[in-house]
């Protein structure tokens, strides 16, 4: 297959592309390495019991918290100041965070940590994924906004092997090293073309976060986007962070490991991301490939949740069916990227997935609230059913972007 600029491949293939691959290959190894060192980070700080999964909770939301603010700085940043220097930004950021979180002796600084470190990770997929949809023509965005988020989720599987290998404090410094070796690299990127002849256009109104805000449609368009993603978080958030304790509640035969639970949840991730993205670019659709998806997912948590009393192996392969049923991240990603003008694109696109993470917070809250009433699986089946239900709401609003042009800019009123 061959377009006028050459072979497809090599243009999937390219520097910009490989490179905001890795970026968010460290950017997810930070991601999930907290989720991954949980218990034996806070056992080293005195805590046990009941507090290993109170302050996990309290940590994960201030990581999350700061995606969330950092997701709407990083955003705006990106379509006033450029797609490079807001991924050259928040990567130092999170790097600087995570070394200093393997020194940390107090669940205070380790909160910190958590939250800056957040702030940095929220720039990070939001410019690699504009940049690639920019720089690709439409009939290949696909392909390598698919490449970035496989080869990205895989950095879960090198954080589980480190955090397997070393001490909690080093896997934290290991990531910060990682992600400042990836700057070297990103030295001979070129910027978007489109953002460039933005650049040239005087009075341009530019990263409006508000402006998201100020027109119904726009607003509703805004918001179904991060609706069809919540799914994905609510079971990476709930149903894989806290696997040891849902193991542990069905009786599962053995001890189950947080860090595999994610490592084969990432594992699964990576196939459907993988397999999501080509099946997109076959069907020559975003929404039927999110439909379908959020049906596997439906089918994926059922099995988990009537798994019974198996053994820690067929734990962990629930867990994979999980990863690749919520494996639409890629095409998730990328519906955000092409529902927004140029002069907006980098906005929606880093603070989509960032609120999608950052639901995580509010999910978690009414999750821990309804334990009282329902029990750990029955708080999480009502979580999770709000959080599909949604998502099918919300993707019926949306319109189909496969073949929309992106060389436009948003107009407001």
């Amino acid at each position: 297959m061959r377009n006028k600029n050459g072979s497809t491949l090599r243009l999937v293939f390219s520097l910009p592309v490989i490179v905001a691959a890795l970026g968010y290959f460290v950017d997810i190894y930070d991601l999930v390495l907290f989720s991954i060192v949980r218990v034996p980070s806070l056992r080293a700080l005195g805590l046990s019991g009941s507090e290993l999964t109170d302050y996990g909770v309290f940590l994960l939301n201030m990581q999350m918290a700061g995606m969330l603010i950092g997701g709407i700085i990083w955003g705006i940043l990106g379509d006033r100041k450029g797609r490079l220097k807001i991924m050259f930004g928040s990567i130092f950021l999170y790097s600087a965070a995570n070394m200093l979180n393997g020194m940390v002796t107090s669940l205070p600084a380790y909160a910190a940590m958590r939250f800056i470190a957040g702030i940095g990770l929220a720039g990070e997929l939001g410019a690699g994924i504009t940049l690639v949809s920019e720089v690709l023509h439409k009939s290949i965005r696909g392909y390598g906004t698919m490449l970035v988020a496989s080869v990205g989720v895989s950095g879960a599987v090198l954080a589980n092997m480190v955090a397997n290998a070393y001490d909690w404090r080093y896997a934290f410094v290991i990531g910060g090293i990682l992600g400042l070796l990836l700057l070297i690299a990103r030295i001979s990127v070129a910027e978007s073309g489109m953002f460039r002849a933005m650049e040239e256009r005087a009075g341009m109104n530019r990263g409006n976060f508000l402006a998201l805000f100020t027109g119904k449609q726009r607003f509703l368009r805004y918001a179904n986007t991060i609706l069809i993603g919540v799914p994905i978080w609510f079971v990476v958030g709930i149903l894989i962070t806290f696997s040891p304790e849902f193991a542990k509640s069905f009786g599962t035969t053995g001890p189950v490991s947080a860090g595999n639970a994610v490592m084969f949840c990432y594992l699964g991730l990576i196939f459907g991301d993988l397999s999501s993205g080509l099946l997109s670019q076959m069907l020559k659709s975003r929404k039927k490939v999110v439909f379908l998806y959020l049906l596997l997912t439906i089918a994926s948590v059922a099995v988990y949740f009537m798994q019974g009393s198996r053994s820690p192996e067929f734990f962990y392969g629930v867990c994979l069916a999980l990863g690749f049923a919520v494996g639409y991240w890629a095409i998730f990603v990328t519906v955000a990227a092409e529902q927004f003008g140029t002069n907006m694109r980098a906005t929606v696109a880093t603070t989509v997935p960032n609120f999608v993470r950052g639901m995580v917070v509010p999910i978690t809250l009414i999750f821990q609230s309804l334990r009282a009433y329902f029990g750990l699986a029955g708080s999480a089946l009502a979580v999770g059913a709000i959080c599909v239900f949604a998502a099918f709401l919300a993707l019926a609003s949306l319109e189909e972007t496969f073949h929309k042009d992106l060389d436009y800019f948003e107009e407001f009123l």
